[in-house]
């Protein structure tokens, strides 16, 4: 009797310690940043519309389910919500402890999409295919090298010596290379643009800085010479867009974009009514060129909404960052915000011409089941941080 006591009484206590933890004032769940989870779905759920605008006329004359591009868009939401309640419930401590491994495996990865176990689409091989799944790498180890760059730095104290940043910087360039080999100039960017943020925010000093700066301009002259014959002319064009002529000429996707983009006006022409969208005039719109068709059907005000979310996430990034309780918690936030404002504005900016074609996807918005998981999977670890600030 008394032993059977004595084992209630610690399941008791036991009970009362797990209540006790999750009603207090400090329990992570009670940190929850709303806004941040709304403004993620909200984003997702005009994406959903704009792909199925995007695609409605194409599929339904092929005689295909006009849903087909948003139900796979729907089982990677599905599993992306999954993934960011994990990366939201499991300390983000514990991942700068395995920041190793999730690189290492992005890294086979990566290696794995250049072999003949790739997938090639429009002169590009950046997809494994998993049952059936087309993963894509490179959106993997945007978090991976993310994640372990800012583990380093956060293991220097805000001061960072030489050996620290060689270290990081050819974390970074290995991956950074292997994608440009796909080729996928515009992940490239995204790797060095989020290992740059994170570099300043992590105490690197200036002249290492000024150092990596024109070290990195280097390796762009450099670099330009090994760019595919398409991406050369894709900035050819760019430069002098005057110079192209017809529907035949490398500036024809970035013309056609300017048309849908203007001919919304400041309303739009209503949902479903946009003609370049219907007759399919821009090329890729449900992927990289998916502003075209909310700014076509919604005008000035679509794309104003859809901008203002993107502020809103930037802000709520940024705040977190700056609230958070150690250096690593503050440098994934601040990655995380780098990488969506590069993302954004180059996205939006190649659809209004005032940035070459790179094919970097909108956050959240853009076709692609791999890209719209490790977003949400970003934000559940900007709610980990949000959480445990206290």
């Amino acid at each position: 009797m008394e032993t059977g006591y004595g084992q209630d009484r610690e399941q008791r206590m036991l009970r009362d310690r797990v209540q006790a933890r999750w009603t207090s004032a400090y329990a992570p769940v009670r940190h929850l940043d709303p806004v941040l989870v709304v403004t993620a779905l909200t984003l997702t759920a005009i994406g959903l519309v704009a792909i199925y605008s995007a695609k409605l006329v194409a599929l339904s004359s092929q005689d295909l389910p006009t849903t087909y591009y948003v139900t796979r868009q729907l089982l990677a939401l599905g599993i992306g919500v999954v993934l960011m309640v994990l990366a939201a419930v499991v300390d983000y401590r514990q991942v700068r402890v395995y920041a190793p491994v999730l690189y290492g495996i992005g890294l086979v990865l990566l290696v794995l999409t250049l072999t003949p176990l790739g997938t090639e689409i429009n002169a590009a091989q950046r997809w494994l295919v998993i049952g059936g799944f087309q993963l894509q790498p490179s959106e993997l180890v945007k978090l991976s090298v993310l994640v372990t760059i800012a583990a380093i730095l956060h293991e220097t104290k805000g001061a960072p010596h030489v050996g620290h940043i060689a270290l990081a910087l050819l974390l970074t360039l290995v991956p950074t290379g292997l994608v440009f080999l796909q080729p996928d100039l515009g992940t490239s960017l995204v790797f060095v643009w989020g290992t740059a943020v994170v570099f300043l925010i992590g105490g690197v000093k200036a002249r290492y800085l000024a150092g990596l700066a024109v070290g990195a301009i280097v390796a762009a002259a450099f670099g330009v010479q090994q760019l595919a014959s398409y991406q050369i002319t894709r900035l050819m064009s760019f430069m002098d867009a005057a110079d192209a002529s017809a529907a035949q000429s490398a500036a024809f996707q970035t013309r056609q974009a300017l048309i849908a983009v203007g001919s919304g006006q400041f309303a739009g022409k209503g949902l479903f009514e946009g003609t370049q969208t219907s007759l399919a005039y821009v090329p890729e719109n449900h992927t990289d060129f998916v502003f075209t068709v909310i700014a076509e059907e919604f005008g000035f005000l679509g794309g104003a909404l859809v901008l203002g979310l993107y502020l809103v996430l930037a802000w709520r990034g940024l705040r977190i960052a700056i609230l958070s309780k150690d250096t690593f918690g503050t440098l994934v936030a601040s990655g995380i915000v780098a990488i969506l404002t590069l993302q954004v504005f180059v996205n939006v900016g190649m659809t209004v011409g005032i940035m070459p074609v790179t094919g970097l996807p909108l956050p959240f918005i853009s076709y692609g089941g791999t890209s719209l998981i490790v977003w949400f999977v970003m934000i559940g670890l900007l709610l980990n941080v949000h959480m445990r600030r206290f």
